[in-house]
């Protein structure tokens, strides 16, 4: 019995010894990383009090908005979020949740709504939260089992990384930590589109009862807090196989349906040439980036003026 109890107390302090390693000396790997953008916006986030303009959602965000243009038309400190949409909408939505104060507006705008309401890449999002505590609220309970599966394949990505002294490097292009500004958004000239796009994926997006139910829920939360959410429309690309302009009409009224908060863009106003999309079916170029932002301020004003699409 004695040998047993010294065993596990020698597998505990191993553990407990193994974790200092891991979690102290080894991580973290990704600082230089696209995803490491978001320990940036989660300081810029916590550390803007009073009432501002938070954006919610994926890369569509990140390559696609001027938050300056917004916080200059407004007068109120803009945050954008958005960041990889393959951490999923659930993830995203986490950071709605980290610094609510009366009067903010927090603008959500996924590019579907129709998730299975969990984290789609658990290694995408170790990634990005490594061992980054003040990241660790965008991981709710309940996917903790995958992240902990996940974790084994992160870290021996991180061991290569760290035995092989390559970890916490940038790349030279947009996707790196240092292509965001001060905002969140990516300044990485785009001057043009660099073709050979795959738009197959511009599609009509019904939103799912799921989604909607978790969307309803983040609404009650900040409107208990007296914030007000909105959801906002992504951009579309046009070419030869776009759904018509009516079928996105009718996809945002189905939204509007289902929501408790007010979506505040027709779709229709969101659909752009495909000469406007830089390297992706939703990252814009730096004039496709002015026209959206353009009509998004619209769209706010219009909704602060009482004005309703739907």
């Amino acid at each position: 019995m004695k040998k047993k109890i010294k065993f596990f107390e020698k597998l505990i302090v191993l553990t407990f010894l193994l974790f200092l390693f891991c979690f102290c000396i080894v991580m973290p790997q990704y600082t230089g990383n696209y995803q490491a953008s978001m320990i940036d916006k989660v300081e810029r986030l916590k550390s803007t009090d009073g009432p501002k303009i938070v954006l919610i959602g994926n890369s569509n965000l990140a390559f696609g908005i001027d938050s300056a243009m917004i916080e200059e038309t407004f007068g109120m400190p803009v945050v954008n979020m958005g960041l990889h949409g393959g951490v999923g909408n659930a993830f995203n939505e986490q950071a709605a949740k980290l610094n609510v104060d009366e009067g903010d507006i927090y603008i959500v705008s996924h590019t579907n709504y129709d998730d299975a309401d969990v984290i789609k890449n658990p290694m995408l999002a170790w990634i990005t939260i490594e061992n980054h505590r003040e990241l660790y609220p965008l991981i709710r309970a309940k996917d903790w089992p995958d992240m902990v599966l996940a974790y084994p394949t992160y870290l021996k990505k991180c061991l290569t990384l760290w035995r092989t002294e390559t970890g916490n490097t940038e790349t030279n292009d947009c996707y790196r930590r240092s292509a965001f500004n001060a905002y969140g958004d990516i300044y990485y000239p785009r001057p043009q589109t660099e073709g050979g796009i795959d738009f197959s994926s511009v599609t009509i997006n019904h939103i799912n009862e799921t989604t909607a139910r978790r969307l309803n829920d983040l609404n009650a939360y900040l409107t208990e807090r007296g914030a007000t959410m909105l959801v906002a429309a992504y951009p579309v690309a046009i070419y030869e196989k776009t759904p018509s302009k009516e079928q996105y009409y009718e996809m945002g009224a189905e939204m509007a349906d289902a929501l408790d908060c007010p979506v505040i863009s027709d779709f229709r106003d969101y659909m752009l040439d495909e000469a406007y999309f830089y390297n992706s079916h939703t990252h814009l170029t730096d004039e496709g980036t002015r026209i959206r932002t353009e009509q998004l301020i619209e769209d706010i004003q219009n909704y602060l003026n009482g004005e309703s699409v739907y």
